[in-house]
């Protein structure tokens, strides 16, 4: 890592403004660009709804139906204060799809803060709240064509398993295990 240290933190009203600026960049860096593990972040137009949302998801009595309950933490660095990513994971066991697969981790790093070893600290801190959470494997995906993201995964102790198309996305992704 960049000698950089960070803390994973539950989203709140105290970073709403950098909140949006994350927003902001990943929609000038590119509109198109899926911004995983930040769930509708790039819809909302203020920081409060997308805190709505979050919260929602947090637990599965207060979960949209159709969704699966989640935690997501912002991924903050500690020197400036300043959100590097976001991550999620999500847990919901009782989940047909997730049921299967124990849970499932979605993430992203600020464009102007990639390659610099964030992501791999966020996955291992998020790993170890997956634990926490007793769950004892997750999925986590990327495009095939994310060579960055499929070695950070590979780092974190994932295993491919198999590359399937997502409609959502329009495109192949991997799909990796990581046992905890």
């Amino acid at each position: 890592m960049s000698g950089e240290k960070i803390k994973l933190l539950r989203p709140s009203m105290d970073y709403a403004e950098d909140i949006m600026k994350y927003r902001q960049e990943f929609l000038a860096n590119n509109p198109d660009e899926d911004m995983g593990g930040t769930g509708n972040l790039k819809d909302c137009e203020k920081a409060e709804d997308w805190l709505l949302y979050v919260e929602a998801l947090k637990r599965p009595e207060t979960c949209p139906e159709g969704l699966v309950d989640s935690d997501t933490y912002l991924a903050v660095r500690e020197s400036d204060n300043k959100i590097v990513g976001i991550i999620e994971f999500r847990h919901h066991i009782d989940h047909p799809i997730l049921g299967l697969w124990g849970g499932h981790i979605g993430y992203c790093v600020r464009p102007c803060e990639r390659r610099k070893g964030y992501a791999k600290e966020m996955l291992r801190q998020n790993l170890v709240n997956c634990q926490k959470r007793g769950l004892s494997r997750v999925m986590i995906t990327c495009s095939e064509t994310n060579i960055a993201s499929e070695k950070t995964i590979l780092s974190g102790g994932g295993k491919y398993e198999k590359t399937v198309w997502s409609e959502e996305l329009r495109t192949y992704m991997k799909r990796f295990w990581i046992a905890l």
